[in-house]
């Protein structure tokens, strides 16, 4: 990345407006801990954390999930570092098996919902049986991939606008922002 590149990522930060504090979300993810526990605890589930969106957002889900679990990760995109999707491209597919037993698919954001959606049909038609999902984020708009797509546990609701941090980058970075914030102008 070039010196000018670089300097327009600082910007974008500089000039961001902060939507949520570091507080703010760590009290959103034990509320979705809560209530995650009070769905899953007796049923021995999977725990899948979609890379890389849903790296941050899982690690501080998994410690407060204190009941029998296995965790492991599965990585599908649509993004590549940049600000708009493309088809879906599977990385790293589920590498635990799951026939059988409920599925937690856990992400950084629902936005429009194509990656999510592709992982949830995924992990029926591989057999789980039950699969829900878990987001940090959900985007207020009427774009979603499919009319009836929401996530069984969502933290934070946020209006139409570009966000990072907390998992979510912008153009690969800020995935590290100690909070939600929206790029100005997005």
């Amino acid at each position: 990345m070039t010196m000018p590149e670089l300097n327009e990522i600082k910007n974008v930060f500089d000039e961001a407006d902060l939507l949520f504090t570091q507080q703010q979300v760590e009290d959103a993810i034990t509320h979705m801990a809560k209530d995650i526990t009070d769905a899953l605890s007796q049923l021995n589930p999977v725990v899948f954390s979609v890379m890389n969106g849903g790296l941050v957002i899982t690690g501080q889900l998994l410690t407060q999930l204190t009941f029998p679990l296995q965790a492991s990760y599965l990585h599908a995109t649509r993004y590549r570092n940049s600000t708009s999707g493309h088809s879906l491209e599977w990385k790293v597919p589920p590498m635990i098996d799951f026939k059988n037993r409920p599925v937690l698919i856990v992400d950084d954001i629902l936005d429009e919902g194509h990656t999510l959606a592709e992982i949830l049909e995924y992990c029926h038609g591989q057999g789980a049986s039950q699969v829900y999902s878990a987001v940090l984020i959900n985007k207020q708009h009427d774009r979603k991939a499919r009319p009836d797509l929401v996530a069984d546990f969502v933290g934070l609701q946020i209006p139409d606008r570009y966000i990072f941090g907390y998992g979510m980058d912008y153009k690969g970075y800020w995935r590290n922002a100690p909070g939600i914030y929206a790029v100005k102008g997005m």
